[in-house]
């Protein structure tokens, strides 16, 4: 099919795509590419031109067919994304030169790896074609920011002039364990003691667990939930950006219905964990807790989480961001990729010069921290599933 057939629209809504077309396209098992979640977030406010996200959707049609989409967004800032481009922003302002507004294809607040050029292989011209309507729009911005992709996408991008990044989070990889007394007898002697030590202080404590589907709470349960999140963001000087008619919406819809596990120390919520679930893996993405309690986030975010993969038979999980305090417990750096277009050929040679250092730092980082992993014999360094 050549791409001249295909025709490119941008869109302030998703609701402007249909459903059923653009899931056909983000089919692959990670939620937040689906229509539904990117939907819940436009219609309870967490995503709009108020909160510096404008969407601007991309689709590509021959005739009435979707066979290319992209999730895209018009920014007014740099929060939320979770690919840090502060410096450059800051860059641009020295030189009185605006950053603001930019382009970002992302989830929204969700920094877990999937596709971003969404195509239908039968329609060989279609990336392409997505990809120059894409360009098309970048002039009017000062850069083009593909987030959280996958390393075929940002090499492809790269060979058209995009920038490459890469950066470092831990993830767990299930390797066939028949329960989690198995996946801890992989770890050394003093790393596996470590991990039932901190398991029993919670256990002795007479803190319980309760894994609830979202569509399983009711308005006032999720209240409390989101309560006990918003009170920890806030504690750490954040504010939350999802607010509690997001999930109740999300948990309408199967396929990315939200996952609640609960902490009650006799019958008081003390802490919460949200996840969510893909065809293959977990997604650890909220926590919250009423107190300081000895090992609880520990347990709730990454113990119990691995003990439901294992039980569940999924293959991966992404606790999120940050946090080399999860080697110890069985997690391994996992790089993570995005592609850059920088419009400016100044800050463009400027940037690429930045990220060649950075890509060296992250992959000695990468390596360091992998010689710490708690396994006998270390697992190779991941990629994104």
């Amino acid at each position: 099919m050549d791409a001249a057939t295909l025709v490119a629209t941008s869109h302030g809504s998703i609701d402007e795509i249909d459903a059923g077309d653009w899931n056909a396209l983000a089919a692959g098992g990670v939620p937040f590419l689906r229509h539904e979640f990117l939907a819940a977030l436009e219609h309870t406010g967490a995503v709009s031109p108020a909160t510096g996200w404008r969407p601007a959707h991309l689709a590509v049609r021959s005739g009435a067919r979707l066979v290319a989409a992209m999730p895209l967004y018009e920014k007014s800032h740099s929060w939320g994304e979770f690919v840090f481009d502060f410096a450059w922003a800051n860059a641009y302002a020295r030189n009185g030169v605006a950053y603001f507004p930019k382009l970002v294809s992302a989830t929204p607040f969700t920094p877990a790896s999937g596709p971003r050029l969404l195509v239908d292989p039968a329609f060989p011209g279609a990336r392409e074609a997505l990809a120059a309507a894409l360009e098309a729009l970048t002039p009017a911005y000062s850069s083009l920011h593909v987030q959280f992709a996958t390393e075929q996408e940002c090499s492809w991008l790269a060979a058209r002039g995009y920038l490459p990044r890469i950066d470092c989070q831990f993830h767990w990889h299930n390797r066939g364990y028949a329960d989690f007394d198995a996946f801890l007898a992989t770890f050394t002697s003093k790393k596996r003691k470590n991990v039932r030590q901190e398991r029993r202080r919670v256990a002795d404590a007479g803190i319980r667990f309760e894994w609830r589907a979202g569509d399983t709470l009711d308005e006032p349960e999720w209240r409390a939930v989101h309560a006990l999140h918003a009170t920890t963001f806030r504690r750490h000087g954040n504010e939350p950006y999802l607010p509690v008619a997001f999930f109740i919406e999300a948990s309408r819809h199967e396929r990315i219905r939200p996952l609640v596990l609960m902490a009650h120390a006799g019958a008081v919520l003390v802490a919460i964990a949200i996840f969510f679930r893909g065809e293959h893996s977990l997604y650890g993405r909220y926590w919250g807790a009423a107190g300081d309690f000895h090992s609880l986030h520990f347990e709730a975010c990454y113990h119990q989480g691995i003990e439901y993969c294992i039980r569940e038979g999924l293959g991966h999980f992404e606790p999120g961001t940050q946090g080399e305090h999860k080697v110890a417990r069985g997690f391994a750096p996992t790089l993570t990729h995005s592609a850059h277009r920088i419009e400016d050929p100044r800050f463009r040679d400027a940037i690429r010069r930045y990220l060649g250092a950075e890509r060296e730092g992250v992959l000695a980082y990468a390596a360091e921290v992998e010689s710490h992993v708690p396994y006998r014999a270390a697992p190779d360094l991941a990629v994104e599933p």
